[in-house]
């Protein structure tokens, strides 16, 4: 039986389109779609995978399962806006003059706020991620990705340097607040300026989640990089009535009490036993289950980097001190671990080995290289001068692999709301010193030995202090970092 012209024409067009379809669709899979996670003030120890017995992290968890898991990771600054600069940049914040959260007093107003009676005038810091870095998002979006932002952005005082002036296409609810201040701030309605009202009651972690899923349904034909910055969990501590229920009832049956041990003029929470903020937690790692089951639904968990990270420690030493980071030492706004060590997660299902712990030193200014890297956006990358982070790609592929890094710094020369001073900081071989600006002082640590930073060695390992102290100094005058002065 001979087939007609114009059927065997139509077979010929139908093949001929279906082959076009299979080769885009290919070369879509070539381009794998990232999902960046960056909760707020989220301490080291707050995941379940990190070892909390008290908050419930279960689709943190299971990211963690599916993918590597960092312990010694870095936050690039023991405040939010400096860390946020460096992810987008993948540089020191002292670099781009962003050292201090935006909004903070700078050295002609400090004597209007609360540092007016220290001794050292703050540095000037940038109050804004300069429109000519570079940004991560940029790079996505001139590589064919859609992009997208939702949460708290807080990188700009004024809207020519929000998310949409950054690389991102689209923006919901990132301006220039550090925590939802306005209308019922976690519950709707939130009178956020980038985000419509919802529904009354409606709770902030949940909406983001939404709105992300929605940006997914949305783009999934397409490579899409989607950053979900939960405001959760930043102050003001506020969950929902059965939540807070729940973990009043989880405290009680665990017996746990509130305890605090000193830090400096501060007080330093010991124990995880906060209800609300349980409840914080917990809602928003249900936020990250909703993104992450979207991903699935829609057959992209396979085709999707996944990264969770936070932006600077767990608030512990004020503000309620509402988590404890034990075993390391005081919080956010602190050189301490506990404010710059935090949760890290890499995920990319059948690419990056899963259940893997890693615990090389890496910092936040890694995760440019790196997304870029992974994502096979070498070739057609513009640059963004020299980045101070490293690609994390030979973690990642092999067990054994290593970094050329000998050391990382942190630069803070500002009064943390949380307690603590002006200091600059240098980590070489599990060795770690602190420079106070007030009075000159270093303090050494062994975290090999003295993770809890208890054990102060800057008098009996003199040359290793003072080998430390000039590499430090030395750094800070290359990367021309701003200083704060005697009043």
């Amino acid at each position: 039986m001979k087939t007609s012209p114009k059927i065997y024409n139509f077979l010929l067009l139908a093949t001929l389109l279906l082959c076009i379809n299979s080769i885009a669709f290919a070369q879509h899979q070539e381009k794998p779609n990232v999902l960046f996670i960056l909760v707020d003030d989220y301490g080291w120890m707050d995941v379940g995978a990190y070892g909390s017995e008290f908050y419930e992290t279960p689709n943190i968890d299971r990211l963690a399962k599916n993918g590597v898991k960092f312990t010694n990771a870095y936050t690039a600054s023991p405040v939010c806006s400096p860390t946020r600069a460096s992810i987008k940049t993948g540089k020191y914040p002292s670099k781009t003059y962003n050292t201090d959260w935006f909004g903070a007093p700078q050295p002609w107003n400090y004597h209007k706020h609360w540092t007016r009676d220290k001794p050292l005038i703050p540095a000037e810091y940038s109050p804004s991620l300069a429109l000519e870095e570079y940004t991560l998002a940029e790079a996505f979006k001139d590589a064919g990705y859609k992009t997208f932002f939702a949460g708290k952005w807080h990188l700009g005082e004024t809207e020519e340097y929000w998310p949409e002036r950054q690389g991102f296409d689209i923006n919901i609810g990132g301006n220039d607040r550090g925590a939802p201040s306005t209308g019922k701030k976690y519950f709707s309605p939130y009178d956020n300026p980038k985000m419509e009202n919802g529904p009354e009651g409606e709770y902030l972690p949940l909406r983001l989640a939404q709105e992300t899923t929605s940006f997914i349904d949305n783009n999934k034909d397409d490579p899409f990089f989607a950053y979900l910055s939960f405001y959760s969990v930043h102050t003001p501590l506020m969950t929902t009535a059965d939540l807070e229920l729940k973990y009043l009832r989880k405290r009680a049956k665990l017996n746990l009490t509130d305890e605090f041990e000193p830090e400096y003029a501060n007080k330093n929470r010991t124990t995880q036993a906060h209800a609300v903020y349980a409840g914080m937690v917990e809602a928003m790692d249900t936020a990250v289950g909703m993104v992450l089951e979207n991903l699935e639904r829609n057959n992209l968990f396979e085709n999707t980097i996944v990264v969770f990270f936070s932006d600077n420690g767990g608030l512990s030493t004020a503000e309620g001190s509402p988590t404890s980071n034990l075993p390391l030492r005081a919080g956010k706004g602190w050189l301490y671990e506990g404010g710059i060590r935090v949760p890290m997660i890499i995920s990319w299902k059948d690419q990056i080995p899963g259940g893997i712990e890693n615990n090389t030193p890496v910092i936040s200014m890694d995760f440019y290289p790196t997304l870029v890297e992974l994502a096979g956006l070498k070739e057609s990358f513009k640059g963004n001068g020299e980045m101070d982070g490293l690609s994390l790609t030979p973690l990642l592929q092999d067990q054994t692999g290593s970094l050329s890094r000998d050391a990382l710094y942190w630069h803070y020369p500002h009064y943390g709301n949380q307690g603590g001073n002006p200091g600059s900081v240098i980590q070489e071989d599990g060795w770690k010193l602190i420079y106070f600006y007030e009075d000159g002082r270093t303090e050494l640590f062994n975290l090999m030995s003295d993770i809890e930073e208890r054990n102060d060695l800057a008098k009996t390992e003199k040359e290793k202090a003072k080998y430390l102290q000039k590499k430090l100094m030395d750094w800070l005058s290359i990367t021309r970092a701003r200083l704060p002065q005697k009043i």
